[in-house]
């Protein structure tokens, strides 16, 4: 029999999307979720030049499928099964070779907030709450959430917000850095799919070779830094998008990264 379709894609122009497509579920994430979003990570199609992350449904993502685990008389193993397999997503998101925006909304929870934290922008809607649940489960974070929280809270709030079991909203995470932009609920959509456009229309190349400064300057001296951003300023600049915006610059005219291709 074949399983139902949980997570679904189109091509918007060169905006690939992908879609958590289980909302009467919340979007719950279970091993049929994760290898389909792991399928569909892997069939970027050719023209896209951003992907944006949607969620159908009033919650964007809740996590794992409690309903699943509790059912399984292996939890042990169906938890660290899962575990691995999302994490794979996590990776994938982290090394996707296009920019990555992400939609959220409603409910975010458990590894969703992981999710979160493998994009480049986020874009949240303000009535939406982040909550971790671990605590209330009596589990250890992962997907990436206990990476995500500490990076934007600091060590601190990230173990405070942990260990009470506690819940962050749109306004906290956006002021603590956790997602970028705040839009109006009904906006939200619109909003998330301009700016996928808006990213698309940028030099991407370019973009992933900031991506990569941006996530590694936490754990770099400012020495290792500089070295690395002066080789992949050289890298750009060798790339047709950097002669195509140097030009673009010098003949006061807009850019076309589109054809640097």
């Amino acid at each position: 029999m074949t399983s139902p379709a949980l997570v679904t894609t189109a091509v918007d122009g060169d905006v690939w999307r992908i879609t958590l497509d289980s909302a009467a579920t919340g979007n719950a994430l279970d091993l049929p979720m994760t290898e389909q979003l792991l399928a569909a990570l892997a069939g970027r199609p050719g023209e896209a030049r951003a992907l944006l992350l949607l969620g159908t449904g009033p919650r964007f993502c809740v996590g794992g499928n409690v309903t699943a685990l509790a059912a399984s008389d292996e939890l042990p193993q169906l938890i660290g099964q899962l575990a691995q397999r999302w994490h794979e997503v996590v990776r994938t998101l982290l090394y996707t070779p296009v920019p990555v925006v992400a939609g959220v909304h409603g409910e975010v929870a458990g590894a969703g907030i992981g999710l979160l934290g493998a994009c480049d922008i986020v874009v949240c809607g303000r009535k939406t709450r982040l909550r971790p649940a671990y605590g209330s489960l009596g589990l250890s974070p992962d997907g990436g959430t206990s990476w995500a929280l500490t990076r934007a809270l600091g060590a601190p709030r990230a173990l405070e917000l942990l260990l009470t079991d506690g819940s962050l909203t749109a306004a906290d995470a956006h002021q603590a850095g956790l997602v970028a932009r705040l839009v109006d609920d009904e906006r939200l959509t619109d909003a998330a799919v301009a700016l996928a456009h808006e990213v698309a229309a940028g030099p991407i190349r370019a973009m992933v070779r900031t991506r990569g400064l941006v996530r590694r300057a936490a754990i770099r001296t400012l020495e290792e830094q500089l070295d690395e951003e002066a080789r992949l300023i050289e890298e750009s600049a060798a790339d047709s998008e950097g002669r195509e915006g140097v030009r673009a610059s010098a003949e006061k005219r807009r850019p076309d990264f589109r054809l640097a291709t």
